[in-house]
């Protein structure tokens, strides 16, 4: 697969995270469209010409490790948004000041996760989620970002999101330091482990 213009390289990536989340979100078998992701998301990574993970290493990446589907994990909760407003700022080295509005809280089993609104062109929900785990990346990962396309579901009209943690992915700086990601906030931090979705290898 070649593009003319690592930009259009770059568009038909996030086409087809889209695609894929569509599909995931289509499967009724929460264990099956876990399966079904990391397939999908694995061949991305080794194969787009976009993919975060050095072009060399690409021929022999495994593949990026996941744990196991553990049910216990997936919830559907509803976006409290009897929230103070506040504005979250990340500095980009190559896109200068990311800004971030909190727009609710995740009140989960496992710990509250602020859910953010982007607040550069187009928007979309951002749901990052840190925790102490020597397995994970340290920076944190991404559970949920609609502006890329990784959206688990839900009924937004009514504030209920799907939250499947088994579906946290490592942002793009976790594979090489030629990209810059936002990381997640203290309010994004867990304190306990969390043992599933993409580990750090």
């Amino acid at each position: 697969m070649t593009f003319t213009a690592p930009e259009l390289a770059v568009a038909d990536w996030r086409r087809q995270v889209f695609e894929l989340y569509r599909s995931v979100r289509a499967e009724p078998d929460p264990a099956a469209a876990h399966t079904h992701w990391q397939t999908g998301r694995n061949d991305l990574l080794r194969n787009h010409p976009a993919s975060p993970v050095p072009g060399e290493q690409r021929a022999q990446y495994a593949g990026a490790p996941v744990a196991a589907y553990d049910p216990q994990y997936r919830f559907e909760a509803t976006v409290d948004t009897d929230v103070k407003p506040f504005t979250w700022e990340f500095q980009s080295a190559t896109d200068g000041v990311i800004p971030f509005s909190r727009v609710g809280v995740l009140h989960l089993p496992i710990g509250d996760l602020d859910v953010w609104w982007l607040e550069s062109y187009g928007g979309g929900l951002f749901v990052p989620v840190k925790d102490p785990s020597r397995s994970t990346y340290g920076g944190g990962r991404y559970l949920l970002d609609t502006v890329k396309g990784a959206d688990l579901g839900g009924d937004l009209a009514t504030g209920r999101l799907i939250v499947d943690l088994n579906f946290a992915y490592n942002p793009s700086c976790a594979y090489s330091p030629d990209w810059t990601c936002p990381l997640a906030p203290a309010t994004n931090t867990l304190g306990a482990e969390l043992p599933v979705g993409e580990l750090s290898g």
